[in-house]
């Protein structure tokens, strides 16, 4: 099986080591991989701060570059949401848009639903609390939201649990914003560092040592509060755990 490896823009630029990973968890699960070096962003930042125009060539970009893929994965829920849910305006009509959204999955959904993994071979005997990122969590359904009343599931949950020697910690508020929301972080900066604040002081007190999420860009945030309130968690994006990378301690 081939896949299109789209990396999201901050993880290419920042942390590059998740992308690394990625192609480690997918490649030890039979997969081969192409990665198209002409991709660029997904465009969510211009989308999110109304710049519906400067999104346009970068959708249209995205199309060009995947649509012939027999899969497109990503280490990131928010991209992924982006493609399914926010393209229309930008690439509706256009001949194979709708299978593209239908292909594109963010990784550990890939991992599940595609290739029917329910076990990740490894060892991580730690704490870990998982973040829901929102995209992820309610727009791709990675998990059974809170407020919906339903048998509940957790894609990711369900994979890191699998790890031999794994915790993970028990949330007050499993499901809550962490604040971060790309430029409402820049806009409303105290809003969302307060948000950020609240929801690692759950992890504190479930005694989460490491916080991990399918979404780096919710790490981002969280890692700078705890940086700056030199607070004792480690963070981590879960294909780093599934790849075998271990926290620093």
């Amino acid at each position: 099986m081939q896949v299109g490896l789209f990396i999201p823009c901050y993880i290419d630029q920042l942390f590059p080591d998740i992308g690394f990973a990625t192609i480690e968890v997918l490649e030890k699960h039979g997969v081969a991989i192409d990665f198209p070096r002409q991709q660029t962003c997904c465009g969510q930042p211009m989308a999110n701060t109304g710049c519906k125009e400067d999104t346009r060539p970068v959708a249209v970009k995205f199309y060009e570059i995947f649509k012939d893929y027999p899969y497109v994965v990503c280490p990131s829920g928010s991209c992924v949401s982006m493609v399914r849910h926010n393209y229309d305006d930008y690439l509706a009509g256009r001949p194979g848009f709708e299978e593209l959204k239908q292909k594109t999955f963010e990784v550990c959904e890939f991992l599940t639903d595609v290739l029917g993994v329910d076990r990740i071979e490894g060892r991580f005997p730690y704490r870990v609390g998982l973040h829901n990122s929102c995209h992820g969590h309610r727009g791709l359904r990675l998990g059974q939201p809170s407020e919906i009343v339903a048998p509940p599931f957790n894609k990711v949950g369900k994979l890191l649990s699998s790890l031999d020697g794994v915790q993970l910690t028990q949330l007050s508020r499993p499901d809550e914003c962490c604040g971060f929301g790309g430029t409402f972080a820049v806009n409303e900066e105290a809003v969302s560092s307060r948000m950020g604040l609240d929801r690692l002081s759950d992890h504190e007190q479930a005694g989460t040592q490491v916080l991990t999420a399918a979404d780096m860009s919710c790490l981002m945030h969280m890692d700078g509060l705890i940086r700056r309130q030199r607070k004792n968690i480690h963070v981590m994006h879960v294909v780093q755990i599934f790849a075998g990378r271990q926290p620093p301690f």
